[in-house]
């Protein structure tokens, strides 16, 4: 189901929030806002809502990879009834964590075709989410070197 109100999506999203982190007793504040502007190099990122979190426990959020950062984004996927391909609708953040994964998985994409280019053999990345996944083939999109081969499926990495 699209996001048909946003501002009544954001408001859900803020409830949900509210009581996660008084009843979890984190010490987080968050923003929430529609319709955030998009940087220039980033034109295929089209969210509609964007929370950012900081405070004292924002470490917390960030550990194992961003686990509960991105466990709070999909539950907020799940009480907006949003399908698998519109999860990327909202976006969760953290002191930059999402544009510092990003960069990473661009700088192991540009890595890795540069192992292709000198070796000539596969090169395997380990289990992505479909989301990062989506960005490591733009990466190599812009290599110009070979289309990737999917092997990992969404169901190896959290989204």
């Amino acid at each position: 189901m699209p996001i048909t109100d946003k501002v009544a999506a954001a408001k859900q999203i803020g409830e949900f929030l509210q009581a996660v982190i008084s009843n979890g007793g984190f010490k987080l504040k968050y923003r929430i806002t529609v319709d955030p502007p998009i940087a220039q190099d980033r034109e295929w990122e089209h969210p509609e809502i964007l929370v950012e979190f900081a405070g004292p426990d924002s470490s917390l959020l960030l550990e194992r990879a961003g686990e509960l950062l991105r466990s709070f984004e999909l539950l907020a996927s799940e009480i907006l009834h949003l399908q698998g391909s519109e999860h990327e609708k909202i976006w969760f953040d953290c002191k930059n964590f999402r544009a510092m994964r990003i960069d990473e998985l661009q700088q192991a994409a540009r890595v890795a075709a540069e192992q292709v280019r000198r070796t000539s053999e596969p090169y395997r990345f380990g289990p992505m989410s479909s989301r990062e996944r989506r960005i490591v083939h733009l990466a190599l999109r812009e290599e110009k070197i070979c289309a990737p081969k999917a092997t990992a499926r969404a169901e190896d990495a959290p989204s």
